[in-house]
C-alpha cells in the first residue's frame, strides 16, 4: 500500500501506522490511464450500489424535505423512534426472537456504529479478535484507537474456527468480530458456527459483535441465526446492520446498532460527540424502505443471486484461478499470475480494464495468502457484464 505524505508534526503516531484507505488507493491506479470507449473500465472495486434508491423511496426523502420542518433540524442521538421501533419489530420477527426499540440505535452508516461500540468496549491496548481476511475499516479503526488487531486465520472454506479463536483469548481480549454475509470473502456463516461463537464470548466474558450488513443477500432463506432467540441475548451479542446496501442510501448514512439498552446508554456519548445526531432525511427514506420496500428488496436479493451463479459458473471456466468464497456482492479469488497480488491488479487495470482490490488489502503484512488472493464486488455488474469480466481474465498473462 501506499505511504501517506509527509506532514509536519504534531502526527498522532496511531494515525500514522493506519494504512490510507484502499479503495481510494485503487482508485488512484486509475490516474493516466485511458480506456478506448469500445473497452470502458470494469470497475469491481467497491461494494457499493451505484443506482439511486427507487422513485417512491426518493418522493419520501423529497417530501420530507419540503413540507416537514423537523426533517432539518437535530433528531434525537440514538434515532428517530420510529425508525427504532421498525428495527426492532423486523427483527424480532426475522430472526424469532425478542428486540426491544430502545435496545436499537440509529447512525451515521454501520461503520460508525462500529467504531461507537468499540469505543464503548476497548481502551488502547486492548484485543480484538478478527478473522482474516478482514474488512479493512474494521482494521483502520482498531489502529487509529491503538486496539490490538489479532488475526484469526480461516480455513480453505474460509470459515473461523470457534477452538482456533478460544486459544487467542487473553486478558485482554474485549470482542470477537464476525461479519456474514462476509465482506471480503462473501460467505455465509452457519447458524451452528454463529452459535458456537456466541457460546464462546459468553462463557469467557467477552462481546460477540456481528456485522450483518449484507444480510438482505443472503442465499438462505429463514433467520441466518437463532442468537435473537436467547433471553439475554444482549449481554453478549451486538449486531451491526447498514441500510445504504438494501435500500441504495449509501449518501445518506444510515446504518444501526442493536444492543443492550446498558451498552446504548455509552453509544450515546460516542455519537453525540462525532455526529450529534444520525441525518434526518435518510432515516426518513430507511423508515418508509422497511415499509414499503419488502417486495422490491426481495427482486434485488434474486438478481444478486443471478450474479453470484453468473460468477460461479464464470471461475469455474477459468483456467489457474480458484474460487474461495462467494457470496452477497463477493467473490474472494486466488488468481493464476506469478504476480504478487498488488502488481497484478495494478496490471489489471492497465491490461485488461479491470478494477479490484488486493487480498493483501484484507490481510496481516505478514500473511502471505494476501498476496495470491483478489476480491471482486460484483453488485454493480450484470451477468453481462460478468461474462465480459470473465473474458478480461482469461486473456490477462500469468
Amino acid at each position: 500500500m501506499t505511504t501517506d505524505p509527509v506532514l509536519p508534526a504534531p502526527l498522532s503516531p496511531a494515525m500514522a501506522v493506519t494504512f490510507a484507505p484502499p479503495v481510494m488507493e485503487a482508485r488512484r491506479w486509475l490516474d493516466g490511464v485511458t480506456f478506448a470507449p469500445d473497452r470502458p473500465l470494469i470497475n469491481v472495486s467497491q461494494a457499493a450500489p451505484v443506482d439511486p434508491p427507487p422513485v417512491g423511496l426518493r418522493q419520501a426523502i423529497a417530501q420530507a424535505c419540503l413540507d416537514d420542518p423537523a426533517a432539518h433540524l437535530y433528531g434525537p442521538v440514538l434515532g428517530l423512534p420510529a425508525l427504532r421501533t421498525e428495527v426492532a419489530q423486523q427483527w424480532s420477527t426475522a430472526y424469532h426472537g425478542t428486540v426491544h426499540e430502545d435496545q436499537v440505535a440509529i447512525t451515521q452508516g454501520c461503520n460508525q456504529a462500529f467504531c461507537a461500540v468499540l469505543s464503548t468496549l476497548t481502551a488502547p491496548g486492548d484485543e480484538v479478535i478478527l478473522p482474516t481476511p478482514w474488512y479493512f475499516n474494521h482494521k483502520m479503526w482498531l489502529d487509529m484507537a491503538s486496539i490490538r488487531a489479532v488475526g484469526l486465520a480461516t480455513g480453505p472454506d474460509l470459515l473461523p474456527d470457534p477452538q482456533a479463536a478460544a486459544a487467542l483469548i487473553t486478558d485482554r481480549t474485549r470482542a470477537i468480530v464476525l461479519v456474514s454475509p462476509n465482506n471480503p470473502g462473501g460467505v455465509e456463516y452457519p447458524a451452528d458456527l454463529m452459535r458456537a461463537f456466541y457460546e464462546l464470548a459468553k462463557a469467557r466474558g467477552i462481546a460477540l459483535i456481528v456485522d450483518e450488513t449484507y444480510r438482505d443477500f443472503d442465499s438462505r432463506t429463514g433467520a441466518p441465526h437463532d442468537l435473537f432467540a436467547d433471553p439475554d441475548w444482549d449481554q453478549t451479542l451486538i449486531q451491526l446492520y447498514s441500510f445504504s446496501k438494501a435500500y441504495r442510501l449509501t449518501g445518506h448514512r444510515v446504518g444501526a446498532a442493536v444492543a443492550s439498552v446498558a451498552r446504548l446508554a455509552q453509544v450515546e456519548k460516542f455519537l453525540d460527540t462525532v455526529a450529534i445526531c444520525p441525518g434526518q432525511l435518510g432515516q426518513i427514506g430507511a423508515l418508509w424502505g422497511m415499509r414499503n420496500l419488502s417486495q422490491w428488496v426481495a427482486q434485488e436479493r434474486d438478481e444478486i443471486l443471478m450474479r453470484r451463479a453468473a460468477m460461479q459458473a464464470g471461475f469455474a471456466g477459468l483456467e489457474g484461478w480458484k474460487l474461495l468464497g462467494l457470496g452477497a456482492y463477493f467473490a474472494y479469488v486466488e488468481h493464476c499470475a506469478d504476480d504478487p497480488s498488488p502488481i497484478f491488479a495494478q496490471r489489471l487495470v492497465r491490461d485488461a480494464g479491470v478494477l479490484l482490490l488486493p487480498g493483501t488489502m484484507f490481510m496481516p503484512d505478514d500473511d502471505a495468502r494476501g498476496q495470491r488472493q483478489l476480491r471482486i464486488a460484483f453488485a454493480n455488474v450484470d451477468t453481462t457484464g460478468i461474462a465480459l469480466l470473465m473474458d478480461r481474465l482469461r486473456t490477462v498473462t500469468p
